[in-house]
């Protein structure tokens, strides 16, 4: 075993490598961009090394800096983790030429299945079944075009030198071939530096169903059973579960011999996964798709049901040792289901949502833990996330003795999780794992989709404005820590200005209410009105009638500063909240969910509505990041629908499209912008400007636009 291990990566998968070490009595190392000097990584390491600027190609996807931050540390090995350089055949060269050892498979094998092309052909030369699809490299347009025209649509564009969802388009329309063929080289050109492309027939309502393998460098190759990823969106994995609902033993066995084969068509070492498709449901059709060579974010599921470190196994492997166990004693025992908890913020919008990138701070954070729950998290208190890496922040997984229970466990886990500065998909996923065809193990990959509007709140519960409107109302009230003047001179106890308290008294008359503004992104701003002290109140939201309310706070935020959690009792019915300031707003927690209520001014609001603003017209950015693409200039006549931007954050790209036929009167950003959420793009006049013609608005922004990745 090695003395000394580097890990090539940042947040929870550089946690989770280091916490194996840790246990193995292996010193590790860490590496960090100025954007993680602080992050929980760089913390729990025994050392770190910085490695340069926020941006990554110039920090963790530099062979260089890395191998140089090796060297400096005296590892004996590098652990590539996920993502980043973890499939880069020629960073595995370059660790080894510089006389370390990679934890990871061959160069060779990572080459080879790195190029899709090439994959399915060697593993269709090894018995195993693959996806009807193109046939060579480095195809043009117009033969990517005639393929697909060939199979016939819908058929799936993928890059060959990428996973993770990045650069795929399904293409239902003819068409649109040209316009998805372009965006698709353009997003795998940024992903992965290679914008070769290849079109796979796509089959409706399919399943993916991966199976994990083991492999030493002493000829023995194994599987660990499989995991069901059906649950996706934007082609990239949200829930996993380990083993499938679907299989039944004797399916599993053929699977994973198939995987074996597969592994062994490409002299595999260390950990990887094979991935299938499975059509309509029949896993006697399963179609090989492509080898991820190197560990898989969901690993924690097959690590839970069989009882092995998959970190542990690769480092020995690594080391020369071969593996301790045989296929015939490989154990599943019970069920495992993994949540991936990602910075991003749901909006549905015309009957389809769309998950955009989100960024914060953050100020609160509560992770479960307890019987048969797991979390892995590159999470602290005071973390900043940003939109430079990719959005997956933590995972909690759930075991059981059984998948109902394992359900359970995770649901019950996903409300103790509390994550206040930054939104996250918590809640949603949660409400997922409730609907009635995931509890029944009835997936397909396409099931998100098509029910993520039915699983977002309609409303924000009134507890909740009422809530922030008493903590805000309690931060104004002088509290017992307050400087008190005394009664007399030899007399310790105070008084307290009566007048400083918000109790809207005032002479001959019923006290007057205290009006809080609050705003929620997405919603329309709401008035609450608070009469009373917050520990016994009425308070009206809105046009609705008072409510008798009391608020009790917790910790750090007693007086309604601060963070802490907070006991609202609203209408007889108790509510705990977690709950943290941000600046001039609050965020509040409960159940998973989390609400970020800005103070609103209505007298500022309607200025900015007034003469000269953008109003309906103006196109805002729907998430912090970067414009790549301007495709638009003032003064051009566009149509509905038309693309005019493309914004990107964390790998992802959106379209930001014309609302209407009209004319691009300002357009206030250029390729290489860097903006911030809600900030003003560009502004479309209609045709016909008169305001009582023009469309109603159907969101926050107004924006039309789409994932690229969708």
């Amino acid at each position: 075993m090695f003395d000394t291990v580097l890990v090539a990566n940042r947040g929870e998968i550089a946690v989770r490598v280091i916490r194996t070490l840790r246990r193995l009595g292996v010193r590790s190392v860490a590496v960090f961009s100025d954007a993680d000097a602080d992050a929980r990584h760089v913390r729990e390491a025994d050392t770190a090394v910085r490695i340069g600027p926020a941006v990554a190609s110039e920090s963790y996807l530099s062979a260089e800096r890395l191998l140089e931050a090796a060297r400096r540390t005296g590892a004996q090995a590098v652990h590539p983790g996920y993502g980043f350089l973890a499939e880069n055949a020629a960073f595995a060269r370059a660790v080894e030429t510089a006389g370390m050892v990679f934890v990871g498979p061959p160069a060779d094998a990572i080459e080879l299945m790195g190029d899709k092309i090439r994959a399915k052909e060697t593993v269709r030369a090894a018995g195993v079944p693959v996806v009807p699809g193109s046939s060579g490299s480095g195809l043009t347009d117009a033969e990517l075009t005639a393929a697909a025209l060939e199979i016939g649509t819908p058929v799936l564009l993928k890059p060959s030198a990428g996973g993770g969802g990045k650069g795929m388009r399904l293409v239902r329309d003819e068409a649109l071939l040209a316009e998805e063929i372009a965006a698709a080289r353009r997003e795998a050109r940024g992903a992965f530096g290679d914008d070769t492309l290849l079109v796979e027939r796509w089959i409706d309502r399919p399943r993916h169903i991966e199976i994990q393998v083991l492999a030493d460098g002493h000829g023995t190759v194994v599987h660990l059973g499989e995991r069901e990823c059906s649950l996706q969106r934007r082609h990239q994995k949200i829930i996993e579960e380990a083993p499938s609902p679907l299989l039944d033993p004797a399916t599993r066995a053929a699977m994973g011999e198939a995987a074996v084969r597969a592994a062994r068509s490409c002299g595999y070492r260390g950990a990887g996964t094979v991935e299938f498709i499975v059509p309509g449901g029949d896993p006697a059709a399963h179609f090989f798709m492509e080898m991820n060579t190197r560990l898989q974010v969901e690993h924690p599921v097959t690590e839970l049901i069989t009882g092995l470190d998959l970190v542990e196994w690769q480092l020995r492997v690594a080391a020369g040792e071969p593996l301790a166990f045989g296929q015939e004693d490989v154990r599943l025992d019970g069920h495992a289901v993994e949540a991936r908890i990602c910075a991003e913020t749901a909006r549905a919008t015309g009957g389809k949502v769309d998950f955009l990138p989100s960024a914060g701070t953050v100020h609160l954070l509560s992770e479960p833990s307890g019987e048969g729950v797991r979390t892995d998290s590159g999470l602290a208190r005071g973390t900043e996330v940003g939109t430079v890496y990719d959005p997956m922040l933590a995972k909690v997984i759930a075991h059981g003795p059984d998948r109902a229970s394992a359900l359970r466990r995770l649901r019950s886990a996903l409300a103790e999780t509390t994550v206040l500065g930054v939104d996250t998909n918590t809640a949603f996923l949660r409400a997922l794992l409730a609907h009635p065809a995931v509890v029944s193990g009835e997936l397909d990959t396409g099931l998100v989709d098509r029910d993520a509007a039915s699983l977002l709140p309609s409303a924000v519960p009134d507890e909740v404005y009422a809530a922030a409107a008493l903590l805000r109302h309690a931060a104004l009230e002088p509290s017992a820590a307050s400087p008190a003047a005394p009664v007399s001179t030899g007399g310790s106890a105070g008084w307290t200005d009566p007048f400083s308290a918000p109790t809207g008294w005032r002479l001959g008359g019923e006290p007057a209410w205290t009006v809080h503004h609050l705003r929620i992104p997405g919603h329309e701003p709401v008035a609450v009105r608070v009469r009373g002290r917050a520990d016994g109140a009425e308070v009206r939201i809105g046009d609705a009638g008072p409510v008798s309310a009391a608020l009790r706070s917790q910790g750090e935020g007693a007086s309604g500063e601060g963070s802490g959690r907070a006991l609202l009792a609203w209408d007889g019915v108790t509510h705990s909240f977690a709950h943290a300031r941000s600046g001039g707003s609050r965020w509040l927690g409960r159940d998973g969910q989390s609400w970020h209520l800005a103070d609103h001014d209505p007298v500022e609001a309607a200025l900015r509505g007034g003469a000269g603003a953008h109003g309906a017209d103006a196109l805002t950015a729907p998430m912090p990041g970067t414009v790549t693409v301007v495709k638009a200039a003032v003064g051009e006549e566009v149509t509905a629908g038309q693309s005019l931007l493309v914004v990107e954050a964390m790998k992802m790209e959106h379209v930001i499209a014309a609302p209407y036929d009209g004319v691009v009167t300002e357009l206030d950003v250029t390729a290489g912008s860097t903006v911030a959420m809600d900030q003003v793009l560009a502004v479309v006049e209609p045709k016909d400007s008169a305001p009582s013609e023009r469309p109603e608005e159907s969101g926050d922004s107004g924006n039309s636009g789409k994932e690229a990745a969708r």
